[in-house]
């Protein structure tokens, strides 16, 4: 019997964010579409192909209230990323 990969149930945002690099020193504003436990969907205001593996997301400018992610996924302006 083949397993199914299930995706957690994701909650529409569409709410405004910001993404670190860096180490806290380059922010970004985004836009968060959705989200889940596990992750969620970004965009960004320039191309989404820019970002490096790893960035941290949080609903405030300040980086002491944010999370680690990785970008798992990259398309035009958007991105997938998964909390760690």
């Amino acid at each position: 019997m083949a397993l199914t990969k299930k995706r957690e149930a994701r909650k529409s945002l569409s709410q405004p964010a910001w993404i670190t690099l860096d180490g806290g020193f380059a922010a970004r504003n985004c836009v968060v579409q959705d989200l889940s436990r596990s992750g969620a969907r970004i965009t960004l205001n320039e191309d989404a192909s820019q970002l490096p593996g790893t960035v941290r997301l949080g609903f405030a400018r300040n980086t002491k209230a944010s999370r680690s992610c990785r970008v798992v996924w990259r398309r035009g302006r958007s991105a997938g990323i998964k909390f760690i």
